[in-house]
């Protein structure tokens, strides 16, 4: 037996460090001694629930009141101008807009009473983080990502995946990005750059791979219409800027797949590839490979399935969504933006969230929910559907309502979440938390201990030094069954 000198430190899996090394030198464990040895001094070694993270950020605010914190007894210029249904969960009143999704109630859990003190719409970095957004120089409007932001869960992902892979023969590493952000990055359909959603001090490498989409015109708004399948154009970052490979060459009025083909023959004749440094050389892997051409091609999925996601742009950007799960990516962000306020960023009236807003959402994610659950994938990927704030609890005279950080909901599904569960109890206004406060810092610390990864894991930060991937928060540990 083979016998290695240590000390007794008990790792997460129950071993001592001792006991388990000893496991692995002898090959039981299936991995070298080199990996576990990296993997424990990262403080990763634990258990994970979940493969992959599906990520469904309600940019803009969806408000509590509207949604999943209904307060039917409460005066009416706070409940609003919906009223609640009940729904499979005892004790769950929700939205009567919501109906898929109250009849689904069983598949989800319920949070009610997230909150932190960012009242606009930066805090989309700590929601995508788990940190508060550094100070930094973002141009007129200070909503900009830089490069001192923290990096978003999606490429911590990446990068542990990028470590895990270093260790691994060749033909063993991933073929698919860990982390893919659609249909469009955050704020880029206003002509913003949000912070938040990037690699940060990790670097461009860690960046998500990203679909765009074109609006039609300045008043247009694709979440609010059905959208045809040349409007889902693939972008590439780090190689739209290269001379001879561009993809402006790419964006005719072709399909997608058209555009996979002619970036595959591009790239096959180009002789430039050392050139492009190894954020461009994955990229180029990416664009070359069949699997992601045939993951990308939604027109796999029957005409049924794809009306039942719902044909507007956050229906089909699910949809995609799940095929990128399916592909291999292990965290994929799936925006719902808010062009021009045209979305959950609902400040004048309550028309848009009652006519578009609360059906789509109603449409694609229980639609989702049912979709991962027949395909067996739900047991094995964590969901997690919220903005970045409420909105505020009275409401103005046509039912808008302000930004209102300091109490909102979130919904959780998948990966062993205990479906009907509710956690957390707000006041009779819905306007704070009274019971099981939730921070960011918690939701990140939750989504975190699904992936498996310690909140001791450490990545390297822009100077070189070895950081927790969290400073705080605590695991929802309840909400697992």
């Amino acid at each position: 037996m083979l016998t290695v000198q240590g000390n007794h430190r008990r790792v997460c899996s129950g071993l001592t460090r001792r006991e388990l090394i000893q496991v692995a030198g002898s090959g039981l464990l299936g991995t070298s001694l080199s990996t576990l040895l990296a993997a424990e001094e990262a403080g990763a070694v634990v258990n994970p629930r979940a493969k992959s993270v599906m990520f469904l950020f309600l940019f803009g605010g969806p408000s509590q009141l509207e949604t999943f914190d209904m307060k039917p007894e409460a005066a009416q210029e706070i409940r609003g101008p919906y009223g609640s249904v009940a729904s499979r969960s005892p004790g769950l009143q929700i939205c009567e807009k919501l109906p898929k999704l109250a009849a689904a109630s069983d598949k989800y859990a319920v949070i009610r009473t997230v909150a932190h003190p960012w009242n606009d719409h930066n805090a989309c970095h700590i929601i995508q983080t788990g940190h508060a957004m550094p100070p930094a120089e973002r141009g007129p409007a200070r909503v900009n990502a830089t490069e001192k932001d923290w990096p978003a869960y999606g490429s911590v992902v990446e990068y542990l995946d990028h470590q895990a892979d270093q260790q691994r023969a060749f033909d063993q590493r991933r073929d698919f990005p860990s982390y893919v952000f659609l249909p469009n990055r955050l704020g880029h359909i206003q002509g913003y750059d949000r912070s938040g959603q990037y690699g940060g001090w990790l670097g461009r490498r860690y960046n998500p791979l990203a679909t765009m989409i074109s609006r039609r015109d300045a008043k247009d708004n694709p979440y609010f219409r059905d959208c045809v399948d040349e409007e889902l154009q693939f972008r590439i970052e780090g190689i739209e800027a290269h001379t001879d490979v561009t993809l402006d060459r790419m964006q005719r009025r072709t399909s997608l797949l058209d555009q996979f083909d002619i970036a595959r023959r591009e790239l096959e004749q180009s002789r430039r590839v050392m050139e492009f440094g190894l954020v461009r050389e994955r990229a180029m892997d990416l664009v070359t490979s069949e699997k992601m051409r045939a993951a990308f091609d939604i027109r796999r999925e029957s005409p049924q399935l794809r009306d039942r996601y719902g044909r507007h742009l956050f229906g089909q950007s699910v949809l995609m969504g799940r095929r990128m799960i399916e592909a291999g990516a292990r965290f994929v962000t799936v925006l719902w933006d808010s062009p021009d306020g045209l979305g959950w960023d609902s400040h004048t009236t309550s028309h848009d969230v009652g006519k578009y807003l609360l059906p789509g959402l109603d449409q694609s994610l229980s639609a989702l929910l049912e979709d991962m659950s027949d395909r067996g994938l739900l047991d094995e990927t964590l969901i997690v559907c919220m903005g970045e704030m409420g909105r505020t609890p009275r409401g103005k005279a046509n039912w808008g309502r302000d930004h209102w950080s300091y109490c909102f909901p979130a919904v959780l599904a998948g990966a062993g979440i205990r479906g009907g569960a509710v956690y957390g109890r707000s006041d009779k206004d819905a306007a704070y938390p009274v019971e099981n406060l939730v921070t960011p810092e918690d939701l990140g610390a939750t989504i975190f201990h699904a992936l498996g990864i310690s909140q001791e894991a450490r990545i390297l930060d822009a100077l070189g030094r070895p950081v927790p991937v969290l400073d705080t928060g605590h695991p929802l540990e309840d909400l697992f069954g």
